[in-house]
């Protein structure tokens, strides 16, 4: 193998682009001419692929986003896109590919394998930390601190107001962020996808007399089973009636995707870009580089997309034990 690519897709998440200087200067140290495709299978369709240098990579570990762009590809859900990405890299003579993404990347990745061969490993770059093969996800461990920032700021004013607060962080399917910047957070409750959430219980400590608290933080992942904050807010609300509580909902939105990552994701997206191009060269073919235990683990895509990651029960246990 002389020649790989490398590129961003799905959802941007910061340390992306210390993923991508990995994987650059590693293809280099390793006597590899290394390409980055622009704005993912999109640009792999288009041909948006330029040689990169170690100077391309200069400067841009501590920044969010992606050098690289990132887009969602509708035309790459085809065999003839598809087959207009293959031409371009056969074009460019890569022989491997760095994808750095989430499920949907990994899941265009595995049929792009299956009908053409172009081995791809994987780092597992996505905020909701719910790819099974890999303790944390690459742009995770900055997200659950920008939330737990606006939590911390958050409770000043409630508590200065006497407010209930429900705060919807991102997670539409898994509960990750809003389970660690809950803990962290000091929340009153956490409404996750992965458990039925009781709202007589929110409700009942609600009106417990004896609850000394007169303001209240809930964290609410979007992809909760009762609905977003907004929903929940109004339900608890109106069987709470009482209007002397004062309820507001923050939605943080996008803010959890940018932003400086955290010294632990740039760490992790290094580790995880050196470890997919040393995946490439030993035989790796379509497998995502993750690190389990602290130790890099190189994990079949089917695996990722097909096995469920869970929310650690002590986690869940815990937010209980401290709402006492």
């Amino acid at each position: 193998m002389k020649k790989i690519a490398v590129f961003t897709s799905g959802g941007d998440s910061p340390g992306m682009n210390a993923c991508v200087r990995a994987v650059v200067r590693t293809a280099i140290f390793k006597g590899l001419e290394v390409y980055g495709i622009y704005r993912g299978y999109e640009g792999m369709i288009e041909g948006d692929i330029r040689r990169m240098q170690s100077y391309s990579v200069s400067n841009i570990v501590q920044r969010g986003g992606t050098i690289l762009k990132s887009a969602r590809s509708q035309e790459f859900r085809t065999p003839e896109g598809r087959k207009k990405a293959y031409e371009n890299l056969k074009e460019f003579g890569i022989e491997g590919v760095v994808a750095i993404g989430g499920d949907g990347t990994f899941t265009g990745a595995k049929i792009f394998f299956e009908e053409y061969g172009i081995p791809t490993v994987g780092c597992p770059g996505t905020i909701d930390n719910d790819l099974y093969g890999t303790d944390y996800t690459i742009g995770f461990d900055t997200a659950v601190n920008t939330a737990l920032e606006a939590i911390d700021k958050i409770r000043d004013t409630a508590a200065a107001h006497d407010r209930i607060f429900f705060i919807e962080v991102m997670g539409r399917d898994a509960g990750f962020i809003a389970v660690e910047s809950g803990i962290g957070g000091g929340a009153e409750f956490v409404m996750v996808p992965e458990t039925k959430t009781d709202l007589n219980q929110v409700v009942k400590s609600l009106k417990n007399p004896r609850k000394s608290k007169s303001s209240s933080i809930i964290v609410v992942a979007e992809g909760d089973d009762e609905g977003n904050a907004e929903v929940i807010m109004q339900k608890v609300k109106e069987k709470v009636n009482n209007k002397n509580k004062d309820f507001k909902v923050t939605t943080l939105g996008h803010i959890q995707r940018g932003g400086n990552p955290t010294a632990r994701d740039r760490v992790l997206a290094s580790r995880c870009g050196m470890a997919a191009v040393e995946g490439l060269l030993s035989g790796h073919q379509f497998h995502m580089a993750g690190v389990v235990n602290q130790e890099i683990r190189y994990t079949p895509f089917a695996d990722c997309i097909g096995k469920t990651k869970p929310l650690n029960p002590d986690h869940l246990k815990l937010i209980d034990i401290l709402n006492i």
